[in-house]
């Protein structure tokens, strides 16, 4: 996925995690706090790339993770989010004068990117250092390029359109069923 869809789905994902009360310091929070923090590491992954936007700018940092562990390695892991969830969330950041909620927008920017990434044929390597590459292999930004966009700025207009059930009632007539359905998934998400 390129930059600018990575920029795209975490505005899209922060915003989602919101109104979805992931955590009561997002719940609560600031929206422009959980806006800048989790668009400031949805490109953090791909510290492991040195041609990458971020990569280019901490070259001294890129190489070195390149050539240990390679494009779309550690850096797109459950290890990766668990080790960077527990350094933002430990009380080292937590005493400074950096608010929770924008510490809680910097874990969800960094797993919007991971999941953005499982969305391409490439795939990720979420059980890292299990080489097996998890992907849903719904977007291909080689064959198409601009479905990568338009899925992306999709996912920002749900995102900004949630609750989906008032859209839904008000405007489309769906069955009853559907409604049930809809209303366990949320029940499950929340």
């Amino acid at each position: 996925m390129t930059a600018g869809g990575h920029f795209i789905f975490a505005l899209a994902s922060t915003i989602f995690a919101k109104k979805l009360e992931l955590s009561p310091p997002l719940a609560q929070g600031n929206w422009g706090h959980i806006i800048i923090g989790g668009i400031l590491t949805c490109l953090l992954p791909d510290i492991d790339h040195p041609k990458s936007l971020l990569g280019q700018r901490l070259k001294w940092l890129s190489i070195p993770i390149a050539k240990l562990f390679g494009h779309r390695g550690i850096t797109h892991s459950f290890l990766a989010i668990a080790g960077c969830s527990l350094l933002l969330s430990s009380g080292l950041l937590s005493r400074t004068i950096i608010p929770i909620e924008f510490i809680h927008a910097m874990i969800v920017g960094y797993i919007s990117h991971v999941v953005a990434d499982m969305l391409t044929p490439a795939g990720i390597p979420l059980l890292w250092p299990y080489r097996r590459r998890f992907c849903m292999p719904i977007l291909n930004p080689s064959k198409y390029p601009k479905w990568e966009r338009i899925f992306c700025v999709l996912v920002l207009v749900c995102a900004v359109l949630y609750p989906f059930d008032i859209l839904i009632s008000n405007k489309l007539w769906i069955t009853d069923s559907i409604q049930n359905i809809w209303q366990w998934a949320r029940n499950v998400m929340i």
